[in-house]
């Protein structure tokens, strides 16, 4: 009988990680994107639960996307929907 060990994400427990820093890498953008999606939230109150955990975990998810767009490069933002950004 053969031993794995693995790695649950605490923010996100079905997940299942081989790797704890992967696992941390998982937990830690989770973390971003709720962070995001409440300052979306005071942004635009009238956007559903739903909407703003999508978009904290897109914008968590392609962060460095956005952080190039907001140190003046905005055409990093148009390589978002390329295979480039998945």
């Amino acid at each position: 009988m053969a031993v794995e060990v693995v790695y649950r994400s605490s923010r996100d427990p079905e997940r299942l990680f081989m790797d704890k820093a992967e696992a941390d890498r998982h937990d830690r953008m989770l973390e971003l994107a709720e962070s995001l999606a409440a300052a979306l939230h005071k942004a635009v109150p009238s956007l559903g639960e739903d909407q703003l955990e999508e978009l904290g975990i897109y914008m968590a998810r392609h962060r460095e996307i956005f952080a190039r767009a907001f140190k003046n490069q905005p055409e990093a933002l148009t390589e978002l929907g390329s295979d480039k950004a998945e």
